[in-house]
């Protein structure tokens, strides 16, 4: 029962749902960026490289045979992973490095002197009648 009660505390804790919450968050951004790159920023590149689908770039080592499929090397396919991984390291330095300059600016601002105690105010009182007197 205490292993139970230990897990729940764990799972519930701020730190793993918002770890959750960014995994989700991040596939779905991961999708955004393949689709980008997949089929708005391949396209172009492959026109301007005389009509080249990358996905379909590779280079077969063996040909298939009537028992075995080709073993082929799909550089084309690695070439748009890699865009892919570039620009969501990219966005997610970005992100990083905002949300840095914002804790930063946090931490600049002073902060609020702490008010004297009961005490404090009474003995500057006395001081100021002596001061007078």
């Amino acid at each position: 029962m205490g292993m139970i009660k230990e897990f729940k505390a764990f799972a519930v804790k701020g730190n793993v749902m918002d770890m959750a919450v960014g995994i989700i968050i991040g596939a779905a951004f991961g999708k955004i960026v393949s689709s980008f790159v997949n089929d708005i920023l391949m396209p172009p590149l492959g026109v301007m490289l005389g009509g080249v689908d990358f996905s379909d770039l590779a280079y077969t080592i063996q040909e298939a045979t009537a028992e075995t499929e080709a073993v082929v090397l799909k550089w084309g396919a690695f070439v748009q992973t890699t865009i892919d991984f570039l620009i969501i390291a990219f966005a997610i330095f970005i992100a990083i490095k905002a949300m840095n300059s914002f804790n930063k600016k946090e931490e600049e601002a002073p902060a609020k002197p702490p008010e004297p105690t009961n005490e404090e105010k009474l003995l500057t009182e006395i001081r100021d009648l002596l001061k007078k007197d």
